[in-house]
């Protein structure tokens, strides 16, 4: 039996080696997809980018042939040529050849410089397009911290590269095999010892390469954590120095740092293993070249100065190996990086855009849940089957205990979720059937956070219609019972928020939110929980808003408040995503139901 377990066992990690192989050759497709798609466009420049890089390569490399020349040439007694005529040849054009290596490197790095930039830019861009584009599914389980760890140290990791690793690389190689061909040029013998060790060369630089490509891709994910627990330790700073979280948070940090340290120190080790290596195997060659070239060079079969020149090439030709291992490791950090954008990139939204659009020119506001079911976890339904319909123009409050699905149903008239079986409809039209910008247009959601962006108090209530004029800004105010705070303030509609708006109490945010929504002017307005942060004073200043915003519009209202319900035309009551009574406030309160109950329990708590 124990005979068993153990072929089993090794079955089971040939098989997990198998599917790691297979998950590690997905990922660099998918890298070089990416990779391929932003250098497209450029493919002209890179043309030209790799024939400034040959031709300045030529010209490095004809220098050590040109010497070899010169001193045979042109120095007695060993010249057969002309003399000191040879010798200013072959001098002119060691001097042109430097010429025009430094021109056309100069002409590289400029152009190299500029087509990075563009990538970066690309690229930036399109992670930023693409996060916003993604659905707030993917926002709740993607943290904050990875966010960011994308669109900073993973696109300044491929800004390493193109800025060093690209000419290194193309480079290294042009040099290692220009090198090699004009050694078995200059002479066939010298030159298969001087390439004798190249075997070994290779197999160590491919397990430099393996274990490399391991270890940075450690580093990537271990730095994101780092940055994830920093972000979510400073967005919730107020929370960890109430519950003294500081000492914990500490414990954790130092734990990742740890595991950053460590996965950095491993591609350290293997480069300080890597570099000597190189190094000891080139000396090596270059003592047995010696060796053996002077060997040949005292029984007349060589010329000093091939044999000048051949120590000349070898230097040229182990020094690019010594350049890989200094930039290999932002290689292997940006081939990680790329790894982890592209698997961003190519992730598709769950609520995905209509093939053929619908037309809604004037959406009246009429919503109809259609045996709507929906879960967030399969087989775990919130809402089982709803069947729901509200008219154009009625204001609806939704109440109900924790977890009834209240904010479920907000969410999937926003279309933040599409539901798993059935429809929901705006006037008819499936919101599956409805262009993003128009169904946005049509609806929209104020919630609890009342989240101010970083910019003017005009900047912010004009965040759903850019386009708006100060003066459709200040009608906004008016009409919502904001203006007359916000004139107060120290440059009025100019005012900087600060962050979150900070410098504004929580009412006051809560009206240039309201004011946000009402210059918008959606059809159907959800209001989830909107008040339930507030003071008694700031509530009822919102109170006499929420009748102004609300007027002629499709609402619903998500309370735990019972004062914001009783502005409602209609009152329904959910319990495990179903709707248990339905009807106007007034005559809820009469009857003997749950809203009955939930409402003397709030005059209660009042009193």
């Amino acid at each position: 039996m124990s005979v068993q377990a153990t072929d089993w066992r090794g079955v089971a990690a040939e098989n997990q080696d198998d599917l790691d192989e297979k998950v590690s050759i997905l990922l660099r497709k998918r890298s070089r997809r990416l990779l391929a798609d932003l250098i497209g466009p450029r493919r002209r420049s890179i043309y030209l980018l790799i024939t400034m890089i040959v031709i300045s390569n030529a010209a490095r490399l004809s220098i050590p042939l040109l010497v070899a020349y010169g001193i045979d040439q042109g120095i007695p007694p060993m010249t057969r040529g002309e003399g000191p005529r040879t010798l200013i040849i072959a001098v002119t054009s060691i001097l042109a050849a430097a010429g025009v290596q430094a021109y056309t490197r100069q002409y590289f790095l400029k152009l190299s410089g500029r087509i990075g930039q563009d990538i970066l830019l690309e690229l930036r861009r399109r992670v930023f397009a693409h996060f916003q584009k993604l659905s707030l599914s993917f926002h709740e389980k993607y943290t904050s911290g990875r966010v960011i760890s994308r669109l900073t140290s993973d696109v300044e990791a491929i800004a390493e590269l193109l800025q060093q690793g690209f000419d290194g690389l193309v480079t290294a190689v042009l040099t290692m095999f220009g090198t090699a061909a004009l050694l078995v040029v200059m002479d066939v013998h010298l030159g298969l010892v001087a390439l004798l060790p190249l075997p070994i060369l290779l197999l160590f630089t491919r397990w430099f390469r393996n274990q490399s490509t391991i270890a940075y891709r450690r580093t990537r994910e271990t730095v994101a954590l780092v940055i994830v627990h920093f972000v979510e330790s400073m967005t919730g700073i107020r929370a960890v120095q109430a519950f003294r979280r500081e000492p914990r948070n500490q414990e954790i940090f130092g734990k990742l740092n740890d595991d950053y340290r460590d996965a950095n120190a491993r591609g350290m080790q293997l480069i300080a293993i890597f570099m000597p290596g190189i190094k000891l195997l080139g000396n090596l060659t270059i003592a047995g070249v010696l060796i053996y070239g002077g060997y040949l060079v005292l029984q007349g079969e060589l010329m000093v100065g091939v044999l000048t020149g051949f120590l000349l090439y070898l230097r040229q030709f182990y020094e690019p190996m010594q350049e890989i291992s200094q930039f290999y490791n932002t290689l292997q950090s940006a081939g990680a990086a790329l790894e982890k954008l592209s698997g961003v990139l190519e992730e598709e939204p769950a609520v995905a855009e209509p093939s053929a659009p619908a037309a809604l020119p004037r959406p009246k506001g009429q919503v109809r849940f259609d045996q709507v079911r929906f879960a967030y976890v399969e087989d775990r339904p919130i809402l089982p089957g709803l069947d729901l319909t509200v008219p154009a123009g009625q204001t609806i409050a939704l109440v109900g205990s924790t977890g009834a699905g209240k904010t479920t149903l907000a969410k999937l008239i926003s279309r933040f979720y599409d539901p798993t079986e059935g429809r929901v409809l705006l006037d008819g039209v499936d919101l599956r059937d409805l262009e993003e910008g128009t169904l946005r247009r049509a609806v929209v959601m104020v919630t609890q956070e009342n989240f101010l962006f970083s910019g003017t108090v005009a900047d912010n209530i004009r965040f759903g219609k850019p386009e708006a004029t100060i003066d459709e800004v200040r009608q906004a105010a008016e009409a919502i019972g904001a203006h007359d705070f916000i004139v107060d303030l120290p440059d009025g509609y100019d005012t900087e928020v600060g962050k979150r708006g900070g410098h504004m109490s929580a009412g006051q945010r809560q009206l240039v939110a309201f004011a946000r929504a009402f210059l918008a002017d959606p059809a159907v307005l959800i209001l989830d929980e909107a008040t339930s942060s507030l003071d008694v004073p700031s509530e009822r200043l919102v109170q006499r808003a929420l009748r102004t915003i609300l007027a002629d519009r499709t609402a619903l209202i998500i309370a735990h408040r019972l004062s914001t319900v009783e502005i409602a035309d209609r009152v329904l009551v959910m319990e495990h995503g179903q709707i248990v009574e339905d009807g106007p406030p007034g005559e809820l309160i009469g009857s003997d139901g749950r809203f009955a109950g939930l409402h003397r329990a709030w005059l209660e708590s009042l009193a």
